[in-house]
């Protein structure tokens, strides 16, 4: 009888150590930070043609020794200001930085179906947005500006562009202002060039190679971020920036709020990291780096907490 229990017992025990590791290997965590953790990676969605915020470097091939998947890029493939505000990111939370280039539209509209876990990539907080999207603390904060060919000398104002072709990127917040529905946290905005005819694209890239065509041969103007029009006229462009900004959006993290997972620590860690480099200074040095110029200031001083998000 001894013997029978023995074997039972000595059974039941084989059974467990054998199932106990499989159980372990296929559990899911339901935090999101701590599935991050676990995989050692933080996926990072972001544009691969966005100079000076991101820039996919052609010429660089995945490392040998990566956590990241043939699918994505590692960190030494990209450069520019979103992809070091990221990556310093996926540092500070002890885990490798990894890269996916999904179109905007898909970004902006949520519903990522946990392909990646965050976007980097200049988004302005919207309210509308916030429908699909959780936002961090912004790490800067940027003018928005219309960009006209050189040759052009009849528009100096915003408003001489009322009626106009204008290229903007398709859902971002220059369409919505243009449309006369865009709604920005802490800022009241003044619609000043009225009944445009919005030409969408999906960045503003293939939008400033049109106008570069010549004045009104395929758009009068484009509407962009300060750092992107400047560098369009840093490399040669045949454009020229009107002198009126038409408003700042703040540029954060986004996080998808349709996610499996509980992100709201993950939300709040990412907060805590960018606050961390407002203070230290680091987002100033990549700014001036990368754009040449400051504009993290007005970012530091906005409280992303004061907006209700409810992660």
């Amino acid at each position: 009888m001894k013997q029978t229990l023995f074997l039972f017992a000595l059974s039941i025990l084989v059974l467990t150590a054998c199932t106990a590791p499989a159980a372990v290997a296929t559990a899911i965590p339901e935090d999101k930070l701590a599935e991050i953790q676990a995989r050692g990676t933080l996926v990072i969605a972001t544009d691969p043609d966005y100079a000076p915020q991101s820039r996919l470097l052609p010429h660089k091939t995945l490392p040998a020794d990566t956590k990241c998947g043939p699918t994505q890029y590692a960190a030494s493939q990209f450069e520019g200001f979103d992809v070091d505000v990221a990556v310093e990111i996926a540092d500070r939370l002890g885990v490798e930085p990894c890269f996916v280039t999904p179109p905007w539209s898909q970004l902006i509209a949520g519903s990522w179906g946990d392909n990646w876990d965050i976007h980097a990539g200049s988004v302005a907080i919207t309210f509308e947005r916030m429908k699909a999207l959780y936002f961090s603390q912004p790490y800067y904060a940027t003018p928005t500006v219309v960009l006209v060919h050189k040759d052009n000398a009849s528009f100096q104002r915003l408003e001489d562009l009322s009626g106009k072709q204008i290229g903007v990127c398709a859902g971002c917040i220059f369409e919505e202002y243009l449309k006369g529905d865009l709604k920005l946290p802490g800022e009241e905005v003044a619609y000043r060039i009225k009944d445009a005819h919005i030409v969408a694209y999906e960045n503003e890239e293939p939008a400033i190679n049109d106008l570069s065509l010549g004045d009104g041969v395929e758009l009068d103007a484009v509407m962009t971020i300060l750092p992107k029009a400047s560098a369009a006229i840093r490399s040669g462009k045949p454009v020229r920036m009107l002198p009126e900004t038409v408003l700042f959006g703040y540029a954060a993290i986004t996080l998808d709020r349709s996610t499996h997972r509980n992100s709201a620590r993950l939300l709040s860690a990412i907060d805590e990291i960018i606050n961390d480099m407002h203070a230290t200074g680091k987002l100033r040095e990549l700014s001036l780096h990368y754009q040449g110029i400051d504009l993290t200031q007005e970012a530091a001083d906005f409280d992303i907490s004061s907006v209700p998000q409810n992660p």
